[in-house]
């Protein structure tokens, strides 16, 4: 049975996966995404962000922007 990006099993058929997308679309069955445990990790991640730039000093936060910047013009050139 194939595995999901998050290990879930998923259908392997054409028709068991169509069943499955009626399922999430009439609400019978929730999906990946709408899990409490991908909400408890969104909003660690939220709070941790706030809490790593709280405890940098601004030279610090000015350096990891520039990381940030020099990546993001990285990604684009390639």
């Amino acid at each position: 049975m194939p595995k999901g990006p998050q290990g879930q099993k998923r259908k392997a058929d054409v028709i068991g996966n169509a069943v499955l997308v009626m399922k999430i679309a009439t609400g019978e069955v929730q999906e990946i995404a709408e899990s409490k445990k991908a909400t408890a990790g969104r909003a660690g991640g939220k709070k941790g962000g706030a809490v790593r730039a709280a405890k940098m000093s601004p030279t610090q936060k000015s350096e990891a922007a520039s990381l940030a910047a020099q990546a993001r013009w990285r990604k684009k050139q390639t």
